[in-house]
């Protein structure tokens, strides 16, 4: 019978006291979450591991009646677990675990200039949430934004660019970055390396 409810049905009941509804909820999207956590991670010790800490986050969310992405179950719970995977990347575990039956190689301990392919992906991820961010800002925010940071113009010239006095253009990336940093906090995003 639960196999026809909704994943909102389904949360809905565990909220109100059903736990079997979670586990059917978790039964119906493990798969897919935990194939998104091992494809960025390569470890199944270590995507259990974060597997459980997202299951964990998604049950204090629902409990903490934070949630609120009606009919987007699966994709709010695939982002989660893709954030835990790259924040563990970012507290700086990126060596591997070693197991009794690894093989030592000196070249896993040496610095290298070239990025690591985790370091990478963090700063893809970076970038991508700075995309994201950018597009929850208003339109006048988000061009004061792009003519700064990208075409590199100064205030008076972005203010001559759009019409508007130095003093707007100045307020209106201040309130852009203070809209972002908000979003920032909103989504529990962070945008470091470390």
């Amino acid at each position: 019978m639960r196999a026809s409810l909704s994943d909102q049905q389904l949360i809905s009941l565990y909220l109100s006291g059903d736990e079997a509804a979670f586990e059917s909820l978790l039964n119906r999207h493990q798969q897919q979450v935990y194939s998104k956590i091992f494809f960025i991670v390569r470890d199944s010790d270590l995507a259990n591991d974060l597997f459980q800490d997202t299951f964990i986050k998604v049950v204090n969310t629902l409990k903490g009646g934070k949630y609120n992405e009606e009919g987007k179950f699966l994709p709010w719970v695939l982002r989660i677990a893709h954030n835990i995977s790259i924040d563990h990347f970012r507290r700086g575990k990126k060596m591997r675990m070693m197991r009794a039956t690894d093989e030592f190689d000196v070249f896993d301990t040496l610095p290298s200039d070239e990025m690591h392919v985790e370091d990478q992906m963090i700063q893809d991820q970076i970038h991508q949430d700075v995309r994201d961010l950018l597009e929850c800002l208003p339109e006048e925010q988000r061009e004061v934004v792009h003519m700064r940071i990208e075409r590199e113009l100064s205030f008076q010239e972005i203010a001559d660019e759009t019409g508007v006095s130095i003093n707007t253009a100045l307020g209106r990336m201040r309130y852009a970055l203070i809209n972002m940093r908000r979003t920032m906090e909103e989504r529990g995003v962070q945008l470091t390396l470390n």
